[in-house]
C-alpha cells in the first residue's frame, strides 16, 4: 500500500490514494472451483489530472449568482408617475400665487382658476403670448423663478415621459414584426418599419410619425382656434402655428375660457410634440452621416500609415483585436478615453501584471 499512486492536491482536489489491483488468468484451485473474486493488474501509468482543468471547487464558485451592481435600464413607470406628480406640483404652487395676486397681472381675465392654469403652462412652455403679464416686482420675480424652473422642469421630467411612452411603443411594434416573423406570417413593410440588427425602428420612420403628430396637432389647433376663437382660417393655422413652435409674436392669442383651458392641455402636449420631431430629423442626419463614414471606412485600403497607428503593441503587426480597436475609432465609435478607461480596468482585474485575466486573478478580485 504504501507504493501506491498519489493523485496531485493541486487546484483544490485532496490527495488520495489509488488501490493498486492485480489481474491473474483464472485457475482452478487445488479443490477444482474459480476463484471466489477477479484480481487485476496495476495500470502501468498513475491518473494524473489535467493541469489546465479547474477545480470543481473553483467552477462551482463561479456559477453565476446575482449581480450586485445591475445593469441601470433606461425609463421605466416610475417616470411617468413622477412626471406627473411634479408637474401637479409646479401648477398648484402657479395658480396659487396667480389667483391670489390676480390684480398684479394684466391682461383679459376670463376665469380666475382657467386664467391661472393657462398663465402656468404659456409660462412653462416659454411661448409668451403676453396677453398675461405681470406688472408688480413681486410678481415679476416670481415670473422670472417660475420660468426657470419650468423650462428645466419640461425639459427633464416631460422629455422624459415622452421617451418612455415612445420606447414603450417601439417595443409594441417591434414585439408585435417578431412574433408575427415567428409564426410564419410574412409582413411587407417589416424591414422599412424596423431594424431588427439594431433592435429599434428605423430612425426615417421616426421623423415621419413625428412630423405626422405634429401636424396633427397643427390641424386640431387650427379648428378650435376657427370655431371657439372665432378667428379666420388664416389667423388660425397663423397662431397655431406660432403656438407649437413657442414663437408667440403676441399678435393673436385665445380670449375665451373654453380656448384658454383647451390651450392649457394642447400646448404642453405639442410643443413636446414639435421638439420630438426636431431632434429626430437632428438624428436622422447624424446617423447617416454616421454610416457614410463607415461605410467609407470599411471599404478604404489600409495603408502603411494605418498599420503603424494600429500597432498599439509595436510588433511589427496588427492582431486582429488592434484591427478592429483601430476601425471602430476611425468610425468615431469611441475614443481614445474610452480605450484607456477599458485598460485600467483590466490592469486592476490583471493584478500579476501577466497580460491576461486567469481564474485565480478573478478569484482574487472577488474576495
Amino acid at each position: 500500500m504504501d507504493n501506491e499512486p498519489l493523485l496531485p492536491a493541486s487546484h483544490g482536489f485532496r490527495s488520495f490514494r489509488i488501490p493498486q489491483q492485480t489481474h491473474h488468468d483464472e485457475e482452478p484451485e487445488e479443490d477444482g472451483g474459480p476463484q471466489s473474486s477477479s484480481r487485476f493488474t496495476a495500470s502501468k501509468k498513475p491518473l494524473h489530472r489535467s493541469k489546465t482543468a479547474p477545480a470543481m471547487a473553483v467552477v462551482r464558485d463561479l456559477k453565476p449568482g446575482p449581480a450586485h451592481d445591475p445593469k441601470p435600464l433606461p425609463g421605466s413607470s416610475s417616470i411617468v408617475r413622477q412626471a406627473f406628480v411634479f408637474l401637479c406640483i409646479y401648477l398648484f404652487i402657479g395658480v396659487a400665487i396667480y389667483s391670489f395676486n390676480r390684480d398684479h397681472f394684466s391682461g383679459l381675465e376670463t376665469h380666475p382658476v382657467i386664467d391661472a392654469l393657462y398663465f402656468c403652462i404659456v409660462t412653462m412652455c416659454t411661448i409668451g403670448y403676453g396677453d398675461i403679464a405681470p406688472v408688480t416686482w413681486q410678481t415679476k420675480v416670481f415670473a422670472c423663478f417660475f420660468v426657470l424652473v419650468g423650462f428645466g422642469f419640461i425639459d427633464i421630467l416631460l422629455s422624459g415621459l415622452v421617451n418612455y411612452v415612445l420606447d414603450r411603443q417601439e417595443n409594441i411594434i417591434l414585439s408585435g414584426i417578431k412574433m408575427g416573423r415567428a409564426r410564419g406570417e410574412a409582413f411587407p413593410a417589416g424591414n422599412y418599419i424596423v431594424d431588427l440588427e439594431k433592435g429599434r425602428m428605423r430612425i426615417r420612420l421616426k421623423v415621419g410619425l413625428a412630423l405626422g403628430v405634429v401636424v396633427l396637432c397643427i390641424g386640431i389647433g387650427t379648428l378650435v382656434l376657427y370655431f371657439l376663437e372665432d378667428l379666420c382660417w388664416v389667423d388660425s393655422v397663423y397662431l397655431a402655428v406660432m403656438s407649437v413652435t413657442t414663437v408667440g409674436y403676441g399678435d393673436r392669442a385665445f380670449k375665451t375660457p373654453e380656448g384658454r383651458l383647451f390651450a392649457a392641455v394642447w400646448l404642453l402636449f405639442s410643443t413636446l410634440a414639435v421638439a420630438r420631431a426636431f431632434l429626430y430629423l437632428a438624428e436622422a442626419r447624424i446617423d447617416k452621416r454616421h454610416r457614410r463614414v463607415a461605410k467609407w471606412v470599411l471599404h478604404r485600403d489600409i495603408t502603411v500609415q494605418d498599420l503603424l497607428a494600429a500597432d498599439i503593441n509595436n510588433h511589427g503587426f496588427i492582431s486582429k483585436s488592434e484591427y478592429v480597436i483601430y476601425k471602430l475609432k476611425e468610425m468615431g465609435k469611441i475614443g481614445e478615453k474610452d480605450i484607456m478607461q477599458i485598460c485600467d480596468q483590466f490592469n486592476k482585474l490583471d493584478s500579476h501584471n501577466s497580460g491576461k485575466i486567469t481564474l485565480p486573478d478573478l478569484l482574487e478580485n472577488r474576495s
